[in-house]
């Protein structure tokens, strides 16, 4: 959902907590459908590549091609090397049961490391207006969303969208 599409929620404290334990699900169905079928153990990591595919191609037809965002703005989350520690964890320990809890796990804990590459730069300061913000709130401010659901944005010195329904200048 949101908590993936824009950079400037991507340094909030619930991404980290929320697209990974949503983004878990479908993974680990298809990959106990592999294993549990055809002992092929890649399945979550084949289901991350596709849905990796799909949501790139929404990003850049809808976001880039009809609304003109920068692609650096709404890039999905890097799920690759979550999906493989699934996958590496089922192999070696042939368990559904400690797959669900050790790989889960590490599912959910390398997901922030292997982000922060991509989102590092975002984490710069700047000053703008005389209020010190990351680039990536900047980014937010400059490009308002009119759907975005605003009541879970934490209240921010400056930008004013929280000030009733419409976008304040």
């Amino acid at each position: 959902g949101d908590w993936d599409f824009w950079t400037d929620w991507k340094d909030r404290r619930l991404w980290v907590t929320v697209v990974p334990i949503v983004a878990v699900t479908f993974p680990a169905a298809v990959q106990a459908f592999a294993w549990g079928r055809y002992r092929l153990p890649r399945g979550a990591t084949v289901c991350v590549l596709g849905l990796l595919f799909g949501e790139w191609v929404n990003r850049y037809f809808n976001f880039w091609g009809w609304t003109y965002f920068p692609v650096n703005f709404v890039f999905p989350s890097q799920l690759i090397p979550s999906a493989i520690i699934l996958d590496v964890v089922l192999l070696l320990f042939n368990s559904f049961t400690f797959t669900a809890v050790a790989g889960a796990m590490g599912w959910g804990l390398i997901f922030y490391p292997s982000n922060w590459p991509v989102i590092a730069p975002l984490h710069v300061p700047v000053e703008y207006n005389g209020m010190m913000m990351t680039l990536a709130d900047l980014q937010g401010y400059h490009y308002v969303r009119t759907g975005a659901p605003e009541y879970i944005r934490m209240v921010e010195k400056g930008t004013l969208r929280t000030f009733g329904k419409d976008v304040a200048p």
